[in-house]
C-alpha cells in the first residue's frame, strides 16, 4: 500500500497532525498500543496556562488559545491559579509570580478561594484568573473525528519495526505489514529518538522525564470543585480539583528510559505532604495514581519540521508537558511546513522549533 504520509504515534501530537494533514494528503497513523492516547497524552494534568513554559512555548500557547477558547468548540473551563509561598521561599516566589504573570493578593483573598487554607503556614500568595482546565478528551476526539472524516486511517496495535528510503519512498515495516509513503512523521513522544534510529535518522537526544500524580479524596464535608489550581513555589508541587476529588503532583522530573510509566509511592507521598502543609483538613485517602513521561529536547523547545539531513522525515516531538496546550498552533505549523505553505510562526521562534537547530 502507498500513502502520502505515515505518522508514528497516536498521542495528541500525532492525532492533531493527522487531522491537520488529512484534508490534503492520504494519511495513515500507526499506534503501537491497543488504545489511542495511552501514554503521556492520556495522563495529562489537563491545564492551560498561557505563560507556562519557556519563551518559545509561550508563543505556541498564545497562538493556540483562540482556537481552544472558540465558542463552537469550548475546550476550556476557567479554573484560576493560586501560588502559595511559605517562609524561606520569598525569592523563588517572586520569580514564579513574574514568570506566570500572577498578581499579589492578600491572605484573606486567598482564603475566599480556599476556606480550608492553613493561614499560619503561608507567607505570600498570588493569583491569576485566566488559567483553565482543558477538556483533553474532547480535544483529542475533535482531532480524531476530523482525521477520520477526511479519510485518514488509524491503526492501533501496529508497532514500527524498521523503515528506510528507497527511490524517494519510505518503505515501512510494521507489526501489521508493510507500507510505502512519501514522507514519515515522527510523533512518538518518549520513543521519538528510538523511532528515528529505526528509520536510519540520527537521534536528537529527546529525553523523557517521569512525573507522578495521585488522585486524593477531598476532605470530608468540603466541596473543592470551585477551588483554583494551587501551585507550590519553584514548581515543587501542584494540586487541582478534578471530578470532585483532588489531583496532587510532586511535580517530579526524573530522567528515565521510555517505558509504560508508573508512580513512585515515596514521591507521591512527598507531594501530598507538601500540599497538606497549606491545607487545614486531612488529605489522607488515595483513590488512584499514575505517572506520565514528559519528553524534552536538549534546549527545552518543541521539535517541529523536517530533519536537516532527511527532508521527508518530519519531527513532531519534544512536547514536554505542553502537548495539549500547544497542539493547535504546533500541528498547524507542522502542516504548513509539510505542505510548503506560508507558516504561521516566523522569525526566531520558527528557528527555535526547527530540527535543524541541532
Amino acid at each position: 500500500m502507498t500513502d502520502d504520509v505515515v505518522i508514528i504515534g497516536g498521542g495528541i501530537a500525532g492525532m492533531s497532525a493527522c487531522a491537520q494533514l488529512a484534508p490534503y494528503v492520504k494519511v495513515v497513523l500507526l499506534e503501537a498500543e491497543s488504545e489511542l492516547c495511552y501514554h503521556s497524552s492520556g495522563r495529562s494534568a489537563a491545564t492551560f496556562i498561557e505563560d507556562y513554559g519557556n519563551r518559545v512555548t509561550k508563543e505556541l500557547n498564545k497562538a493556540s488559545l483562540k482556537f481552544l477558547k472558540s465558542e463552537s468548540q469550548g475546550f476550556l473551563k476557567k479554573r484560576g491559579l493560586l501560588l502559595l509561598g511559605r517562609k524561606g521561599e520569598e525569592a523563588h516566589f517572586q520569580t514564579d509570580s513574574e514568570d506566570l504573570s500572577l498578581k499579589y493578593i492578600s491572605v484573606d483573598e486567598a482564603f475566599k478561594f480556599i476556606p480550608a487554607l492553613n493561614k499560619e503556614n503561608i507567607t505570600r500568595q498570588a493569583y491569576r484568573p485566566d488559567v483553565y482546565d482543558i477538556d483533553t478528551n474532547k480535544l483529542y476526539e475533535y482531532y480524531r473525528k476530523s482525521a477520520l472524516e477526511h479519510g485518514a486511517q488509524i491503526r492501533k496495535k501496529t508497532k514500527l519495526k524498521t523503515a528506510y528510503l528507497k527511490n524517494k519512498k519510505w518503505e515501512i515495516e510494521s507489526s501489521d505489514g508493510y507500507i510505502s509513503a512519501s514522507a514519515l512523521i515522527n510523533a512518538a513522544g518518549a520513543w521519538a529518538d528510538q523511532v528515528a534510529e529505526l528509520c536510519g535518522v540520527s537521534k536528537l537526544n529527546i529525553q523523557p522525564f517521569k512525573r507522578s500524580i495521585a488522585r486524593m479524596q477531598a476532605p470530608a464535608g468540603i466541596n473543592v470543585q470551585n477551588w483554583p489550581m494551587i501551585d507550590g513555589v519553584g514548581e515543587t508541587w501542584y494540586a487541582k480539583p478534578d471530578a470532585g476529588s483532588l489531583i496532587i503532583s510532586p511535580a517530579d522530573k526524573k530522567l528515565v528510559e521510555p517505558h509504560d510509566a508508573w508512580a513512585d509511592d515515596e514521591t507521591l507521598a512527598a507531594g501530598v505532604e507538601s500540599f497538606q502543609g497549606v491545607i487545614n483538613a486531612p488529605i489522607d485517602r488515595m483513590l488512584s495514581n499514575w505517572a506520565g513521561l514528559r519528553s524534552f529536547a536538549p534546549d527545552g523547545n518543541l521539535v517541529i519540521g523536517p530533519d536537516k539531513n532527511n527532508p521527508s522525515f518530519f519531527w513532531f516531538a519534544g512536547q514536554g508537558g505542553y502537548g495539549f496546550q500547544t497542539a493547535s498552533a504546533a500541528s498547524r505549523l507542522l502542516s504548513d511546513l509539510f505542505l510548503e505553505r506560508k507558516v504561521s510562526v516566523e522569525g526566531e521562534t520558527l528557528l527555535a522549533l526547527l530540527p535543524g537547530r541541532f
